[in-house]
Order: C-alpha cells, then structure tokens, then sequence
C-alpha cells in the first residue's frame, strides 16, 4: 500500500488560493493521485468559511485533511499553552482534520506539559508540531527537548518534520533526523535554494529526492508526506509527478517519474 501524499493548498499560490478559495483547488488534488489536503488558515481571506462545509468539500473528493494554523505552542515568557491552542482544535474538528498543525514556540523546562495535556485529552485531533524557520523553533536542541519532555509526560503529540525549513537555522536536515526521527509522523517537503542572498522554497530536483530517501530511514515507514513547493506550468501534470515522487520516498529502490 502506498502512503498518503498530502498537498498544501499553499504550493498553488497564496495569492491565487486567497482570491478562489481553497476549496477550489480540492478535485486537482484528488485528481493528481494524493490523498490529503493541508488545509492552511493563513489562506483564508479576511474571514473564514464554515468549515464543517468546506471539511464535507473535502470528504467528497475522498480526502483526509491536516489543518496548519500559524501559531506557537509557547509564547516567550509564558508557562501556560497560548490560548489559541483550543480554538484551533474545535476549528479542526470542524473541519474534520485528523491532525493540527502549530510551532512550537519558546518552550523552556518551566512550561506546562500537565496543562497542555488536559487540553489534547478533550480533542480527538492530534497535534503536529512543525520545526519553523525560526531560532526559538527551528533549532534541533529546543525541538529534542520538547519532544523527549512530551514523550516521558505521555503526551499525545507529534512533529512534522519538515525538510527545507532547517537551512534557515543552519542545521543539518540528516542530523535533525537522527535526532527526532523517533518522533516524526508527518514529513513537509520542499527544496531550498539561494537566490540574491535569501533562501526560496522550489520543487526538488532528483538529488534533492535522493536527499530525501536518505532522511526517510530515520522515519517510521509509510509516513504522510507534502508537497509544500510551488507547484506551476502544467499544474495537474506537475502535481501528479511529484505525487508519485513523494510517494516513494522511503521505499528500498527508488525511481524518480
């Protein structure tokens, strides 16, 4: 069976995603061959829909959702989850997401992991924490010792692992995964390249997929994993391609459409 392949809505565009609605995008997902939308809140324009419809939109084409919402678990200086946490998690639920994905913030030993807790035990969506581009949440150091905090609390929570987003801290993506592959359950996937002295996200090339099995082996096989690059030219076409890109990773030989 092959794993699930998520598409961000965000890899259309933003400004295109912002002016036609995400849902407008759902049957070129279905029909390039993935299997989950990530639904991104930033892309909502000036007010969000209903969800519980838009999370019917998405049943119809026969998708599963993740839900990405750009917050962070823990607010510099404060030892209580952010209060956003819960109503993004009854949103999510509306939607229908199995998952809800945040960063994860200025996390020291003094948060409150007991806390957090009582918050995810009253939801049935599970909590994905991304590493972002920031040095509070983009380093391997802080994510390790959140995660190995959560995992000896018991919690319910996951990461994504997402591939480009360590070059803006500098950090060695096959490092990072040696050192949380344990706890990844959702992998982002975009390449990075330098142009006029800042980092872009781009479609990967074959040595950036050959990149990417290599980080694959410190996972969980069958993983989720997205396409968070831009997608252009023949969007269908392009989608499909790196759908059955995507979905190989991971696999013992690998052969690049």
């Amino acid at each position: 069976m092959k794993p699930n392949v998520v598409v961000t809505t965000s890899a259309f565009g933003a400004d295109a995603v912002r002016a036609r609605g995400q849902e407008n995008v759902l049957s070129l997902i279905a029909n390039a061959g993935a299997t989950t939308v990530e639904i991104r809140d930033e892309l909502f324009e000036d007010i969000r829909p209903e969800l519980t419809s838009l999370g019917n939109s998405i049943a119809v084409q026969g998708l599963e959702c993740v839900y990405s919402v750009p917050i962070e678990l823990w607010s510099q200086g404060e030892h209580q989850p952010t209060l956003e946490l819960q109503p993004a998690l009854v949103r999510s639920a509306r939607l229908g997401a199995y998952a809800l994905k945040i960063s994860l913030g200025h996390f020291t030993p003094y948060c409150d992991l007991k806390a957090l807790g009582h918050q995810l035990e009253a939801s049935s969506v599970r909590l994905l924490i991304e590493n972002d581009q920031t040095p509070h949440g983009g380093r391997i150091e802080s994510l390790k010792a959140f995660f190995e905090a959560a995992h000896q609390a018991g919690l319910p929570i996951g990461m994504t692992f997402d591939v480009g987003n360590w070059h803006w801290q500098n950090e060695r993506p096959d490092l990072a995964a040696q050192a949380l592959g344990r706890y990844v359950e959702y992998v982002h996937c975009k390449a990075v390249r330098e142009r006029s002295g800042r980092l872009h996200a781009v479609a990967p090339e074959e040595k950036d997929l050959d990149a990417w099995a290599a980080l694959f082996t410190y996972f969980q096989s069958g993983l989720p994993r997205a396409i968070e690059f831009p997608l252009q030219g023949d969007v269908l076409r392009e989608t499909q391609r790196h759908v059955i890109n995507l979905s190989r990773l991971g696999l013992r030989e690998t052969h690049h459409a």
